[in-house]
């Protein structure tokens, strides 16, 4: 069974463009590695949060930032396919 990747985000926040960007770049470059892209939005403010089979990946909170997407697509790629290359995003 392939991994479904969970983005939790904050609404207050006007976060759902960034949680659905990043959902359409992970689902492009891992279309045959992913079970999907989940967006969930958070009844706690602040939250951005991306799991992979609810274990957690990344945390802004605990980061301190946004993920950048090269770096989220390595991370993604670290836990999916760790042969698969990702040509710029690996520079």
């Amino acid at each position: 069974m392939k991994p479904v990747l969970t983005i939790e985000y904050c609404p207050k926040c006007g976060w759902l463009l960034r949680a659905a960007y990043m959902a359409q770049e992970l689902l492009t470059t891992f279309t045959a590695e992913l079970g999907g892209v989940t967006l969930r939005p958070s009844e706690t403010s602040g939250t951005y949060t991306i799991f992979i089979n609810d274990q957690v990946l990344f945390d802004r909170k605990e980061a301190g930032h946004f993920p950048e997407i090269k770096f989220l697509k390595q991370l993604v790629r670290d836990q999916v396919a760790p042969d698969k290359p990702l040509g710029h995003s690996d520079r």
